[in-house]
Order: C-alpha cells, then structure tokens, then sequence
C-alpha cells in the first residue's frame, strides 16, 4: 500500500525554489489520489490479491489553479474505467466561489480586462473573454427568463422610459433605444417588467414592446407614466387604453425652454403652484391662471400649457397617497443610471448581440416600491 508518511526529504529539497507551500500541496494531493485510486482499485501498486477490480494504466498531467499558485498534478489512469478525485470535481465550493465572484464583477459592470486582473489578483492564471462568457451563460438563462416570465394580476401603473447608447451599425456610430418598463401589482410592489433594446422609438417599435408585454399577462394598468414621444403616445392610446401621464419633470424643462434663463426661477414657483393643489380641479384653475399671466411675456409657454395641461394634471385623477410616485418617470431615473453605468464600461458596442439584457439590469431585478401595502386605484383620489 501507499506509504501513510510525505516524503519529507524530497519537500525540503524543493524549498529552495521559493514554491515550498504549492510544493507541499502537490505532494498532498498526489498521495490523496494515490490512497483514493487504490481504494478505487482493491490493491495498491504492485500488491497481488483476488479483490483487485481493474489495473491502473498510467497517468495524466492536469494542470489546477488554486491561490497557491498552478498545481502540476499526475491523475492516475485505469486500465478499465475512469477516475477523476471526486475533490477536484468541477465547481467544488472553492470553485462555486471564484464562478461567484466573477459573475458578480460581469452584473456590476466590470470589463473582462478587469475581471482577468482580479482573477490574477486572487492567485490564479489570467482567464480570457470566451470563459467569462461561458461562466456567465448562466446569467443570461435566468435574466432572459425573468423578462420572458408570464406576468399574473392586476398591474395598475405603468412607467416607460428610454435611454440611448451607442452601436457600431455597418461602419458607422448609431445610437439605439435601451427600453425599460417597471410597473406597480396591486401588492404595492414594482418590478421590471420588459427590457428591449431597439433602433428607435418609432410608433411601430413601441406597440411591439407594449404588445408583448400584453401577451405575457400584463393587465388591468389604468395609468402608464412617460416622456412625451409622439410614438410612444400613440402606443398606449393604440395597445394600452389606459390615462397617459406625462412626466411632470420633463414637462417642467420643456415649459422653461421657453423662458429666458434669467428668468427661469421665476417661472418654475409659479408654475410649482399648480402641483401643490389638493385636488385636479384646483390645479388645473391654478395651471390656467398662471398661464394667462404669462402668455403676455412669453406666448409660446402660453401655448405649450393650454396644450399639456390635461396631460400633465392626469395623476390627480388618482389617490392621493400614490401622487409622489406617479407624476414622473423619475423612478426609472436609477434604473437608467445602472444602464449606462455598465454602458461606459463598453463604450462603443460592436452590435446589438452584445447589447444583451444581463450587462443592463442592477444587480436586484426586483425593486420594492414605497407605495401603500396595497394598491386601490379605484379608491377617491
């Protein structure tokens, strides 16, 4: 049988090339492969007995990293049959944890240079884009099937927004729509809904994407918040049927577009005054006032507010308690601001394969709102 002792003198003489403990680990994972093969066995190396199963037949060189450094090791082979040591099996827990640590560096946004410096940070040999992209498939599996799952009860509000990145497109720099939708069940909890990235935000590509968010169970939503893209509004008037908000903080920037910067102040406390009323009546009376006190000045805002009043006032409609949440697209604004986060890392995407929805989303794909318990849109505003 295998010797139960290391053969120190051998490990000592290895100490002078400065690799003692990789040394030292080699020799123990050698003689716990010797020890385990002869289990495997019935008999150790040379031993005649009637309770051997098979021969052994040589070995074979594998190489294995490990914070110490690569192991050269030499696994035994078998005449008849297989042997691999079940402690160096693929995605052991040491394994399961540098897997861990670089798909989490991938969701946050890390390059592949950078993932290959921290892989050698840890100990181990560099590691090229293609295992990055194998270790991450995974990933891609379960993003694709959250934004493809069946979408169960009532979903009454709806955010939609669209951020712009950059894709190589037949030799030329082009920008694409990178879509995203959230929406509120009636549980008070918002989650992502659909991701899509498209080469516009024409009226065709938005029913697309409201259409199949359709087809997926999406229902019941009284109220879709968003920018005013003549598309986009046309899209929900045509696949949604539902009141279209449009966003408060961009209707504000567009409204002072037509006011001198000098006086921008000015007119955004008064035109403030129409959102801090109680109820839709009173804004709208106080949005109208406000507007005949400017169009002497600037007709133009004059003629933007009479135009966007409806749009804008739409969320009083709505219980009280949801207001904060509901006027704008601004809880979209984080989840833009991840997007391009993980965009900068790339720069220039070289095409939309690898524009894909795993390097877009945060690392929790499910947000918890801050509405009530419940939804009751039904409730008195």
């Amino acid at each position: 049988m295998t010797e139960d002792r290391l053969p120190l003198a051998e490990l000592l003489a290895k100490a002078g090339d400065g690799d003692f403990l990789r040394s030292v680990a080699e020799a123990v994972v050698q003689l716990l492969m010797e020890t385990d093969v002869e289990g495997v066995i019935g008999a150790g190396r040379h031993e005649r007995t009637g309770d051997r199963t098979t021969y052994r037949n040589g070995y074979r060189d594998r190489t294995r990293d490990t914070r110490l450094g690569a192991l050269q090791l030499r696994i035994p082979k078998l005449r008849q049959g297989s042997y691999f040591p079940a402690f160096l099996e693929p995605r052991k827990t040491t394994e399961k944890a540098l897997v861990a640590v670089i798909q989490e560096a991938w969701i946050g946004g890390v390059s592949t240079r950078r993932v290959d410096d921290l892989v050698q940070a840890m100990g181990l040999s560099g590691i090229s884009k293609s295992t990055v992209s194998k270790l991450c498939k995974d990933i891609d599996d379960r993003v694709n099937a959250f934004l493809d799952r069946p979408l169960a009860g009532d979903w009454p509000y709806l955010w939609l927004d669209a951020t712009y990145l950059k894709q190589r497109e037949g030799g030329r720099i082009v920008s694409v729509a990178a879509i995203i939708a959230v929406a509120a069940n009636t549980d008070g909890k918002r989650e992502i809904v659909g991701l899509h990235i498209g080469p516009s935000e024409a009226e065709t590509f938005w029913s697309g994407f409201l259409k199949s968010l359709v087809r997926r169970g999406l229902r019941g939503v009284k109220l879709v918040i968003s920018d005013a893209h003549e598309g986009l509004k046309a899209a929900i008037r045509r696949v949604m049927g539902a009141s279209w908000q449009r966003c408060r903080v961009h209707w504000m920037r567009n409204a002072l577009s037509y006011v001198p910067k000098g006086q921008q102040n000015m007119a955004s406390a008064a035109l403030r005054q129409a959102f801090i009323q109680p109820d839709r009546p009173a804004a709208s009376q106080t949005l109208r006032h406000v507007a005949d006190q400017l169009r002497a000045k600037w007709p133009k805002l004059g003629a933007f507010i009479d135009d966007s009043e409806a749009d804008v006032l739409a969320h009083l409609d709505f219980p009280a308690q949801h207001r904060s949440k509901i006027h704008s697209t601004n809880p979209l604004e984080r989840l833009n601001k991840e997007v391009k986060r993980r965009a900068d890392v790339v720069g220039i995407f070289p095409n939309e394969g690898s524009m894909a929805p795993p390097t877009m989303l945060p690392n929790n794909w499910r947000v918890a709102c801050r509405a009530p318990a419940r939804l009751d849109v039904d409730a008195a505003a």
